[in-house]
């Protein structure tokens, strides 16, 4: 079995900033334990450090049993790697290795063809079952079979991109499950998945004997699945971690009690400070008047200064405070008519009525129209579609794209967009920034922001946008815990009609009506969520 041990790690960022700070945690061996935190907290740099592409400042990173590694943008390989790239990818180094010296000697033997390349060709795949290639391969066929329904000989050429997110994410986790190394970091591996797929990778966590550490922001995935939770918690100086030795169930609960108990603790602090600077001055001027009483200012002045000299308790960690504030507007009764609509090769025929006020969550397994049928809601020309929809008086379209798929933002900053699509001056722009706890942020581009800033800014946008029918597709999926909660705070006050795709089972709990997409192509209303069909 294996373990992670992160012992007093701090890391400063480039302008001097500490991020991290006196960071301790175990991941002890077949433990499950999550690693959660705020957009921006340094969940980032801290797998980057446990993966050894970053080092610590100071403090140490042990790792027992071998590290395989998913990374976050797993799920979304858009270039023209292949299905042998990406298991090669997340094998070990000397299988790496291994793997590229087989590659480039190959493409020798393809060009020049010389005798040196031929033998260099047949060392390379000599080296590459030594290092044990071959077994891998081996491996890997059982995870392409599982995952894609093929053997590996038969799909280790197709491009990854061919694959939808879903299928990305099993077979990398698959290979990993499957693989030698007994501890794995996976970051948001439930990103790109649908409720079966969460379903099945809940189960494959639960019931593996290898350590795991994993970053989700699925609150039902992590209380299904992780048995400690560490928070990464903003602090004045430098994030710091708090470990919860319970499920997720318990975690605002027992956190809640945790501040409460600082700020208590904190609050008796400064009222002995103040207690004893008064008693001082008191001191002070008796002493001016008594010489007696100049032994005991002196003495209380040591007092003080002793006191001081500790200093405060721990203080409470800094709470987000993302402030989503969505308006909407009244529209007429009928908000949106759907009338024998079917989305073209997705989905049969289907009549539909959403009325202003309604809560409607749109669930089904990837691929079977959902997002096709907020976009063509939205106005998108490109979805093809029969049959007819027809949104009602005063609505008023809002629409937050799940891959933040925004071309004409790429290459400007928040405060450019914000100038040009609602005439905002810096001071404003900044303001309302600061809500979503992005100001910081203000001069980057749209695309060099995290996929949880990115989502932040989409609502924002909403928010500005003055809709009165948001189509949400996967808006949680990206967010923080405490920007998904505000999220759903600002969805409760919200004066309006609220359609939205999601995957995410917590969600989907403040929904009042459920449109199904079959995998069948039947479209129909549930009086429940129903995720398998």
């Amino acid at each position: 079995m294996g373990h992670i041990d992160v012992s007093g790690v701090d890391f400063s960022l480039s302008d001097g900033r500490v991020l991290l700070s006196d960071v301790n945690f175990r991941v002890g061996d077949g433990a499950k334990v999550a690693l959660i935190g705020a957009n921006g907290s340094g969940k980032t740099t801290l797998i980057k450090m446990i993966c050894g592409d970053l080092q610590p400042d100071s403090g140490a990173i042990s790792i027992t049993g071998g590290l395989g590694v998913m990374r976050q943008f797993i799920g979304s390989v858009r270039d023209e790697s292949t299905v042998r790239d990406l298991l090669i990818s997340v094998a070990p180094k000397r299988i790496r290795d291994a793997a590229a010296a087989v590659k480039n000697s190959e493409a020798l033997m393809n060009t020049r063809n010389e005798e040196r390349d031929q033998m260099a060709y047949a060392q390379a795949l000599s080296d590459w079952g030594d290092a044990g290639g071959y077994d891998y391969e081996v491996i890997w066929d059982v995870c392409c079979t599982e995952a894609l329904g093929k053997s590996f000989d038969r799909v280790e050429e197709r491009l990854v991109n061919t694959l939808s997110g879903g299928e990305q994410k099993k077979l990398v986790l698959r290979a990993l499950l499957q693989g030698p190394e007994e501890v794995l970091l996976l970051d948001e591996p439930d990103n790109y998945l649908d409720v079966p797929s969460k379903r099945w990778l809940e189960e494959m966590i639960t019931q593996t004997d290898k350590t795991v550490l994993f970053v989700s922001h699925d609150r039902e995935l992590l209380d299904r699945t992780a048995n400690r939770i560490v928070t990464l918690e903003q602090g004045a100086n430098g994030n710091t971690t708090w470990i919860h030795g319970g499920k997720f169930s318990s975690w605002h609960d027992a956190r809640k009690a945790r501040n409460e108990r600082f700020a208590e603790i904190l609050l008796r602090w400064e009222q002995e400070l103040t207690r004893l600077k008064e008693l001082v001055r008191t001191l002070q001027w008796q002493a001016a008047s008594s010489p007696d009483m100049a032994s005991k200012y002196r003495a209380m002045q040591t007092r003080l200064r002793k006191f001081e000299e500790v200093g405060p308790p721990e203080a409470p960690p800094i709470e987000q405070d993302v402030q989503v504030a969505l308006r909407g507007g009244r529209t007429g009764l009928r908000a949106l008519t759907i009338e024998n609509l079917a989305l073209t090769n997705l989905t049969e025929p289907f009549n539909f009525e959403i009325f202003f006020g309604d809560r409607v969550a749109v669930l089904g397994k990837n691929g079977t129209g959902k997002s096709h049928f907020l976009r063509m809601i939205s106005g998108d020309n490109s979805v093809k579609f029969t049959g007819d929809f027809k949104l009602g008086a005063r609505v008023k379209p809002g629409y937050f794209a799940q891959t933040h798929s925004h071309p004409e933002f790429q290459n400007k900053t928040l405060l450019e967009l914000l100038w040009e699509n609602y005439s905002l001056q810096l001071g404003p722009a900044k303001s309302v920034l600061r809500k979503y706890e992005i100001h910081t942020q203000a001069e980057q581009k749209f695309s060099s922001l995290s996929g949880g800033q990115q989502a932040r800014f989409q609502v924002l946008l909403l928010e500005l946008s003055g809709s009165t029918m948001l189509l949400l597709d996967e808006p949680t999926d990206n967010l923080d815990l405490a920007s998904a909660e505000s999220l759903e705070h600002a969805l409760r006050q919200y004066e309006g009609t609220v359609i939205s795709v999601t995957h995410d089972r917590w969600f989907t709990r403040g929904f009042t009506r459920y449109l199904i997409f079959g995998a069948n192509g039947q479209v129909y209303e549930s009086p429940e969520p129903v995720f398998e069909h």
